[in-house]
């Protein structure tokens, strides 16, 4: 019997949806994001520096949040479980509930947001409550409309493990303390761009190549503002990278247009794991 999860030439593993949040705010050295460090027996990216994010579940398309994500307008049904699911992955991974009341422009406070991380994050992260009960149960809506697509990445075709995944810009709600979960994370910081691509050329930090890829564009810019608005201006495009094995590491080839300034890196085995 053949292995589903066994890659072969004619029939790559198909890629599992998923999301992932740049958490952004602004400091007096720039622009930062929140990260968090994965536990190393976890078994995708152990052990690396991330932003916060995961596989969407099946109850991040659950019907009944019509009404709770804060979109005007639509989007298909599967666009809309990413947004879901790149909140209730804040939520677990960084403690941070991107929610708002109904009809108020402004995110839950600090207060708030450390009474729902004490109540409902174990909980949810075990699977006994769902989004749509804490939603339902504290008459919140779910922020998706803040959430900017920022960029598209679908792991290459001959990984056993292949996601397919949705990168979102969002800013952190103001003054509310971030922090990992101590489960599949085991540290969290915020930390500009710049520094965290050079905490990975020193080695202190293992990145991955999509993940040091978008800490450059981000990077670019000096603050949220800049940073939103150049992710509504541009174009986001599909990046499903293509290696080649040479000596020391991996050539990694992308799409010129995708808007990282290059088509082709060099991955050392020692710096950034290729994803």
């Amino acid at each position: 019997m053949t292995n589903k999860l066994t890659p072969n030439a004619d029939q790559p593993v198909a890629p599992v949806d998923a999301a992932t949040v740049l958490l952004v705010r602004d400091s007096a050295d720039g622009i930062e994001t929140f990260m968090v460090v994965r536990h190393s027996k976890i078994d995708f990216a152990g052990g690396a520096l991330v932003f916060p994010g995961g596989k969407v579940d099946p109850e991040d398309g659950d019907p009944k949040l019509e009404g709770r994500r804060g979109m005007k307008g639509s989007l298909p049904a599967r666009l809309m479980a990413l947004r879901v699911a790149a909140i209730r992955e804040t939520f677990e991974e960084a403690s941070v509930m991107l929610a708002r009341k109904p009809g108020s422009a402004e995110l839950i406070g600090p207060d708030r947001q450390a009474r729902l991380v004490e109540t409902y994050r174990d909980p949810l992260y075990a699977g006994d409550i769902t989004m749509t009960e804490i939603v339902d149960a504290e008459d919140l809506e779910l922020a998706c409309d803040m959430l900017v697509p920022f960029a598209h990445w679908i792991t290459p075709e001959s990984r056993p493990k292949r996601f397919d995944t949705h990168f979102f810009l969002a800013p952190a709600p103001h003054k509310v303390d971030a922090q990992h979960d101590g489960t599949e994370s085991v540290d969290s910081i915020w930390i500009t761009p710049a520094t965290a691509i050079v905490e990975a050329e020193a080695e202190r930090y293992s990145v991955m190549f999509p993940t040091r890829m978008n800490l450059n564009v981000l990077g670019q810019s000096d603050n949220i503002e800049a940073a939103l608005q150049a992710a509504r201006e541009k174009t986001v495009v599909t990046v499903l990278p293509r290696s080649e094995k040479v000596k020391g590491g991996r050539i990694m080839r992308i799409p010129a247009e995708a808007g990282y300034g290059v088509s082709e890196v060099f991955v050392d085995y020692a710096g950034a794991t290729p994803s």
